[in-house]
C-alpha cells in the first residue's frame, strides 16, 4: 500500500490544499450589493415578467435578449464605478 501512495504522488510529499470557502471573490460581492440597486431591481422585474410572459406560451418567437441585456448593462454599469475601490 505505501509504495501505491508514492506512485500515485510520485514520492512528493501531498502538498495541503487551500480552502477556498475563505476566499470571496470581490467582483461576485459588488455584483450581489449592485443587483439590489432601484434601476437594476427596475431590470430584473422587467427580464422575470418577459420571462414568465415567454414560458406560459407554447409556441413564441419572442426572447427576453433585450431584457437580459438591459439588465447585465444595469448591473455593469454600476459595478464599473465600483470594483476597483474593493480591490487592495
Amino acid at each position: 500500500m505505501v509504495f501505491e501512495d508514492k506512485m500515485i504522488t510520485n514520492g512528493e510529499p501531498e502538498e495541503e490544499e487551500e480552502e477556498e470557502e475563505d476566499m470571496v471573490d470581490p467582483l461576485e460581492t459588488v455584483r450581489q450589493k449592485c443587483e439590489e440597486t432601484d434601476h437594476c431591481v427596475h431590470a430584473r422585474e422587467r427580464l422575470e415578467a418577459c420571462e414568465t410572459r415567454v414560458g406560459s406560451r407554447s409556441e413564441t418567437t419572442e426572447d427576453c435578449t433585450e431584457e437580459l441585456f438591459d439588465f447585465l448593462h444595469a448591473r455593469d454599469h454600476c459595478v464599473a464605478h465600483k470594483v476597483f475601490q474593493s480591490i487592495k
